[in-house]
């Protein structure tokens, strides 16, 4: 692996090119959620995917592509990152987030559980806290069989999270916003229930909501009960992909409260987060494949 690009600012977001050999890039991103110090809390997220075939309407990764990292490819994205600062492996940050939700559906890659097997024994890393977001393919059932197994033997009492990307409670609307065949809201929730084990945190909805994407409580409410699943609502991230596909977002950076879409979930028996991230992240591009895309475009110039 060899770093091309750097690109971001150390106080917010870092966000790293890399050359993988044959033609084939990724970019993985280490970041703060401020005012937590890195010393307290630091992201890490990778790439699973050379680009992505799932092609959602918000995310930029879904160009060319070329098929799924191996484990080490991926493990070579973190390794860089915790040996840059912690050069013996030893991480004493109390929350150490490593998300697979950079480029690439990781639910298409049964590598990342391999990759899930191996960290514990790879760091000293009491905060780890790995992180799988997923569309839930309709091809998944295996890779979400093994990741069950693996949570509940290296990552049990809430030292996991995984979210599903449900965008809208439509499924026809979410069957656009994300052109592959996913599993049902049924099968989701049926799932989520019995992934989540006693102490465990419960399952995260994600909602990069757009305007006009109806999210009805009492669908909802059918298929995944609020004490198993948390909602957690985010804009629209200005990428080239969203921009192009004319998605505005719902959810307005500029502001956190007074959503009558979070009120109604409140009013349902949900707890609702409303996650919105630094503005200066745009300018970064550190969004799924968006300042890869940037790089490729400039012809490879950072």
């Amino acid at each position: 692996m060899r770093i091309v690009s750097t690109h971001g600012n150390p106080e917010l977001a870092t966000v790293y090119v890399a050359d993988m050999g044959n033609g084939r890039y990724v970019e993985f991103v280490e970041s703060v959620q401020p005012p937590v110090p890195r010393e307290e809390k630091w992201v890490l997220i990778l790439s699973t995917l050379y680009g992505c075939p799932v092609g959602c309407m918000m995310c930029d990764a879904g160009g060319d592509y070329l098929g799924p990292l191996g484990p080490g490819e991926m493990m070579a994205q973190i390794d860089h990152l915790i040996r840059s600062r912690y050069p013996h492996g030893i991480v004493p940050v109390p929350k150490l987030k490593v998300q697979f939700a950079r480029m690439g559906e990781p639910a298409l890659n049964m590598s990342v559980l391999d990759v899930l097997r191996e960290l514990p024994e790879r760091y000293h890393a009491p905060g780890l806290l790995p992180c799988i977001s997923t569309v839930a393919p309709a091809p998944s059932g295996p890779f979400f069989e093994g990741l069950k197994d693996i949570k509940d033997r290296f990552y049990p009492g809430g030292r996991f999270q995984l979210q599903f990307s449900i965008h809208t409670t439509d499924p026809d609307l979410r069957g656009a916003l994300i052109p592959v065949k996913t599993w049902s809201f049924d099968r989701i929730g049926r799932y989520g229930q019995a992934f989540r084990g006693p102490g465990d945190r419960r399952i995260t909805l994600n909602f990069a909501l757009a305007r006009d994407m109806p999210v009805d409580p009492d669908v909802l409410l059918r298929h995944f009960p609020p004490e198993d699943f948390l909602i957690k609502m985010t804009p629209i991230n200005p990428t080239l992909r969203a921009r192009e596909s004319g998605l505005v977002s719902y959810i307005d950076p500029d502001r956190s409260e007074g959503y009558s879409v979070v009120r109604e979930l409140e009013d349902s028996g949900y707890e609702v987060l409303v996650s919105i991230g630094e503005v200066e992240e745009n300018r970064i591009g550190s969004h799924c494949g968006q300042y890869l895309q940037r790089y490729l475009d400039g012809g490879g110039r950072g």
